[in-house]
């Protein structure tokens, strides 16, 4: 009796973990197709917003206006934050390989390599995924839900086009002149941290000007415009795809962060090892 009440049991939890290892499998099966389907919307978006605009002159003015929304309006940011990373990066490396057989123009060196490979490049294009592609979602999401795309479509206007295009553009135009600024003031930063009394002015220069190999500013100039093509393409295809309320428009904006902060990693680690 009792054996045969193990067999039972035994029977009955063998059939709930194959139900568990079936619905698993059906969800990987599910999310696949969900990635290629929305890999595919995508690419069709951008089929339809990277073309010949119909209207040069309003594509201009919409250029020159998204230059001004998404990179003039970030300079401030920009300037700060790489200032103060700058000072941090300088004291950090002189109280960590500060050592008498290590020469004094290192902090320099190793401030400004750290500056124009990875943080004015990489990190700095990272922190402004949160500030442009939250706007840029729900900047198009909400006229998504307020039916304003749907008339430019149905006055003949491509609509990817006309909002996307300019976009696009204009941030993979500002976007090195941000990058080249934030080098500036994360140098600008180090050279401030002499007034504390932990380098001098004459070692930071020397680290700064010792072995500079011109490609590795290029590098970042060549990340820099990787990454505003994916920060604004992702973004504004989430804003554009977005059907509910505001809501939705919310939630759209947090996961153009999340997705465009991943691929800009990603694409970081590949860009990285082809371009150095």
């Amino acid at each position: 009796m009792l054996k045969a009440c193990l067999l039972k049991k035994n029977h009955y939890f063998c059939g709930v973990f194959a139900i568990y290892q079936l619905l698993k499998y059906e969800n990987k099966v599910l999310s696949i197709r969900s990635g290629l389907t929305h890999l595919g919307a995508y690419l069709q978006l951008m089929g339809r917003a990277i073309s010949q605009p119909d209207r040069w002159r309003m594509f201009m003015k919409r250029y020159v206006t998204e230059m001004y929304q998404l990179g003039y309006n970030s300079i401030g940011i920009v300037l700060i934050i790489s200032f103060f990373i700058g000072a941090v990066i300088c004291l950090q490396i002189k109280l960590n390989i500060q050592s008498p057989w290590m020469p004094r123009m290192v902090v320099g060196y190793t401030t400004r390599e750290i500056m124009l490979l990875e943080f004015s490049s990489s990190i700095m294009c990272l922190i402004l995924a949160g500030k442009v592609g939250s706007n840029i979602a729900s900047e198009i999401g909400t006229m998504r839900i307020t039916q304003q795309i749907d008339a430019l479509d149905i006055m003949g206007v491509n609509s990817a086009n006309f909002l996307i295009l300019p976009k696009i553009a204009g941030l993979m135009t500002i976007m090195p002149i941000l990058v080249t600024l934030s080098v500036c003031s994360g140098i600008i930063g180090a050279y401030a941290t002499s007034l504390m009394g932990t380098t001098t002015v004459p070692e930071l220069t020397e680290g700064f000007r010792y072995d500079f190999n011109q490609w590795f500013f290029w590098c970042g100039m060549i990340k820099a415009v990787v990454y505003a093509f994916i920060i604004t393409s992702v973004s504004a295809y989430k804003g554009y795809t977005v059907e509910g309320g505001s809501v939705e428009v919310g939630v759209a904006s947090t996961d153009a962060v999340v997705t465009s902060s991943v691929l800009v990693l990603f694409s970081d680690i590949f860009l990285t090892h082809i371009l150095t």
